[in-house]
């Protein structure tokens, strides 16, 4: 079965795997004691791409992934029974270290946002929508950040999410 979020063109270069065709495997973490989103792509250059125009910053707007080499497992099911990715940036900067170390002093949840791109269409992630997750642990060294990102914790979450009750509800009284 194919992923039904990825776009026809990235289907037929995962497929034909032509030569001409390169993918993009971009990151964006944001949180609010980041100056700015930060933006990896894994490539051994920048890449300038456009984000789609649901994108929770700068939507629809030409920005730079900043290249750096990263690995990351798409999402798996953990432990817990919750799929979860995994992601490793190495050699990271100055500037990344000291924004996920402001991060840890507050209590606001790291998101993360992953897209690919193909190098024919840089106006549009070709995997639509994104994946966007929130980052559930993370540790941070000049060498590496190693995280490990979810979708929520969706088992203690209220169902439904509105609440039933006899102010707004008045049938619900017996009698």
């Amino acid at each position: 079965m194919t992923d039904p979020v990825l776009s026809d063109a990235i289907k037929e270069a995962y497929a034909s795997a032509p030569s001409d065709i390169i993918i993009f495997h971009t990151l964006e973490l944001r949180h609010s004691a980041f100056s700015s989103p930060i933006r990896v792509v894994r490539d051994y250059q920048n890449l300038t791409a456009t984000l789609e125009s649901t994108a929770p910053e700068d939507p629809s707007t030409e920005v730079t992934f900043i290249a750096f080499a990263f690995n990351f497992k798409k999402p798996e099911i953990g432990t817990d029974g919750v799929p979860q990715l995994t992601i490793e940036i190495d050699n990271v900067s100055r500037e990344i270290l000291a924004n996920i170390e402001l991060a840890a002093a507050t209590n606001d949840i790291i998101e993360v946002t992953y897209r690919e791109y193909i190098s024919t269409d840089l106006t549009v992630p070709q995997n639509d929508p994104p994946m966007h997750m929130k980052i559930s642990s993370i540790n941070a060294d000049v060498f590496k950040v190693s995280a490990v990102a979810g979708f929520g914790d969706f088992s203690n979450k209220l169902w439904p999410r509105e609440k039933y009750d006899a102010d707004r509800f008045p049938g619900l009284i017996p009698g």
